[in-house]
């Protein structure tokens, strides 16, 4: 543990940092799974929505440093090929 106050502190931002992080990691794999449902099932009205929202929260999490631009290049691209396939 650190002994300094202003290492301390930094433990605590470093903390509450890592949950936000985690949270929208988390809302984006619960969309992601969204998404590969409706694929599987063949809606494709709902997966071209779902894709939409999937990849406004990916370039989010992207703008925030939570994802790397090139992670979120990549997932993009994956989810528009499986959107694709589907026609």
């Amino acid at each position: 543990m650190p002994n300094i106050k202003s290492a301390k502190k930094r433990v605590l931002v470093i903390d509450k940092k890592t949950m936000e992080n985690r949270m929208v990691k988390s809302a984006i794999k619960t969309e992601l799974k969204k998404f590969e449902t409706a694929v599987s099932e063949g809606n494709k009205a709902a997966a071209q929505e779902l894709f939409n929202t999937c990849v406004k929260k990916l370039d989010q999490a992207a703008s925030n440093g939570v994802y790397h631009k090139n992670t979120t290049s990549r997932k993009i691209s994956r989810l528009n090929l499986a959107v694709n396939k589907m026609a």
